[in-house]
């Protein structure tokens, strides 16, 4: 029975500081956890702001950097005691090749997986959404869809629009595969005009993402955890 000081609060041993600490101190520096205090072993991994790719973005900026992301990601598979994996996202996209090849890694892992979209899952965002085994989203969530764009010099050239077409390909037919939307539906919202100010594409709340068939359930974290939970029980009988 775990002792309590005068205000209610529970006593803790040093050893439990200590691990308090490191715990604090992984969120911190990985924006990830491994909760092993509930039904099972579960490892929270969190992707915000702008995945960042190849070049380093500005000071301010909040980034997810994906070869931070990679190796958690290599150690979640490989981990014995860890059964799942919840990934949170709030991001406005970025690099595209950086978050396809997280998208990638996610898709093709055998621990069991579940997203949640929280405040936005928007550009590169949205192969990563569908990554996992089972997608949730919140109401109050929106997903952007759009072409693939880039900024800097491009080179006015029709070998920069196939390149373009590709990687808009490569990005639909990811989404088609790990979703029950259609390259075809994908690329019609991507290509919409008048809802975007400086853009064309088109928003997605949580209600409309479920409903087009981009995300599987409309849920919050407690659902999302319970989803998760029952993955790893199916795996472990056998269904």
């Amino acid at each position: 029975m775990k002792e309590l000081f005068e205000d209610g609060t529970e006593k803790r041993t040093d050893e439990e500081k200590e691990c308090a600490s490191k715990e604090q101190n992984q969120i911190e520096q990985t924006g990830s956890i491994t909760s092993a205090k509930g039904k099972h072993v579960i490892h929270c991994l969190s992707v915000i702001g702008q995945i960042e790719g190849h070049q380093e973005l500005p000071a301010p900026a909040k980034t997810t950097k994906y070869e931070h992301i990679m190796p958690q990601l290599v150690a979640v598979e490989e981990a014995t005691d860890i059964e799942g994996l919840i990934i949170l996202l709030n991001t406005v996209g970025g690099d595209v090749e950086a978050g396809l090849a997280l998208a990638e890694l996610i898709a093709g892992m055998k621990t069991p997986t579940v997203s949640l979209v929280l405040g936005g899952g928007h550009s590169i965002g949205v192969p990563l959404a569908v990554s996992a085994r089972r997608s949730f989203i919140v109401p109050s969530a929106t997903m952007t869809i759009h072409p693939v764009r880039m900024s800097g010099l491009v080179l006015g050239v029709p070998q920069t629009m196939t390149y373009f077409e590709k990687m808009q390909e490569r990005i639909s037919r990811f989404v088609e595969s790990n979703s029950r939307m259609t390259a075809a539906r994908f690329n019609e919202l991507s290509r919409q005009t008048g809802e975007l100010v400086m853009d064309i594409g088109t928003v997605l709340d949580g209600d409309r993402a479920v409903r087009e068939g981009l995300i599987d359930e409309l849920g919050s974290l407690s659902d999302a955890i319970s989803c998760l939970y029952a993955l790893i029980e199916q795996g472990k009988n056998g269904s």
